[in-house]
């Protein structure tokens, strides 16, 4: 009877990681089910210690889940082209493609002219996010009314959403204002404690510094900090009448000054110069200020490398009568090119 209930969870098993594979890999689904069920089945009648059966099948399940996440975000993120396909060795291999052919009205000259287009070679590392591990005693699950290492498991799950969504919008963020990359200072007036608010001109003069870069309309995101959101609300009563009404999951309002509006709890922060703060510096309440970011979506990427779940069961563990959990995420988020990417920043007054 064990080795029946094995076999039949290897087998479930094996539609779920056959579905994963054909998507990840583009093999044929019926190619990918055939090799997981043999494998599958020849796992379910190997004689493995206690608990660790259980393990493998719980740690498949979940390095799934973790995968389809990330595959199903419908923020901000959800809009950014995957390039999951380029990615080997925990690096993607990106194609810039070389310069447009020009375009020629009434053309009476001839031969027309021949140009050669010299496309660029890109190698990024993705970068590897790793979650500390937990530990859940045995005698912490007696009694309880939930199950708390399932609870334990979708934790690390939404922290590695959000500190790989976090770090992205960061890397998405342009260092600082230049001809191509427009970081726009509000111009509204005091909020009370040195911060200038936003206006809806300060959204109209970023989407004139992008129409001047000839930005395509379709694609361009902006993503507002809470405290610009906040300022809109307060200013612009189509914006608040809009944002009350808006039922879409994961944007505010839609479009709004040609921009797919959406919000963020965890955006950058520049400094007063308006330059960017690194990643996780520590803050300077003084001079740091919250930022939007915009950026047009098909310039950038996001793609997902090895997702791996390091699970200890128990059962196998008898000095400490404990398991321990932890995940560990190949993952980017980051700019093809940088022409149109932008912000607004929080003047200081």
């Amino acid at each position: 009877m064990k080795n029946i209930l094995n076999f039949l969870s290897a087998v479930l098993m094996a539609v779920l990681l056959a579905t994963v594979v054909s998507a990840a890999l583009g093999v044929d689904f019926g190619v990918a089910m055939v090799g997981c069920i043999l494998g599958s089945v020849a796992l379910s009648f190997i004689p493995l210690p206690q608990g660790v059966a259980s393990a493998l099948v719980l740690k498949e399940m979940w390095e799934a889940e973790l995968i389809r996440a990330f595959r199903a975000n419908r923020s901000w993120n959800g809009r950014i082209p995957r390039k999951d396909q380029y990615v080997g060795n925990n690096a993607i291999n990106l194609q810039e493609i070389g310069a447009d052919p020009t375009v020629l009205i009434n053309n009476t000259t001839y031969p027309i002219a021949v140009a050669q287009r010299t496309d660029d070679t890109t190698i990024l590392a993705l970068n590897k996010y790793d979650t500390t591990n937990t530990a859940i005693r045995r005698d912490e699950l007696y009694a309880l009314p939930y199950d708390k290492e399932g609870s334990v498991i979708t934790q690390h799950k939404e922290v590695l959403l959000e500190k790989t969504g976090e770090h992205g919008l960061h890397i998405l963020t342009p260092a600082g204002n230049t001809a191509n990359t427009p970081v726009i200072a509000t111009t509204g007036v005091d909020n009370g404690n040195s911060r200038r608010r936003m206006k809806s001109a300060d959204l109209i003069a970023l989407k004139q510094r992008l129409d001047n870069l000839k930005v395509p309309k379709e694609g361009r995101i902006l993503v507002l900090c809470s405290d610009h959101v906040a300022d809109l609300l307060l200013e612009d009563q189509s914006f608040q009448l809009r944002y009350n009404g808006n039922t879409e999951k994961g944007t505010i309002i839609g479009m709004f000054y040609g921009f797919e509006i959406f919000e963020d709890v965890y955006n950058p922060v520049f400094n007063a110069s308006t330059a960017k703060v690194a990643f996780g510096a520590a803050a300077a309440p003084s001079t740091d200020r919250n930022a939007s970011v915009c950026f047009y979506a098909p310039r950038a990427f996001q793609a997902c490398g090895t997702t791996e779940m390091f699970f200890r069961d128990k059962s196998i563990d008898p000095e400490n009568r404990q398991s321990v959990v932890g995940f560990q995420q190949y993952h980017i988020i980051a700019p093809m090119k940088t022409i149109g990417f932008g912000a607004i920043a929080s003047a200081i007054i």
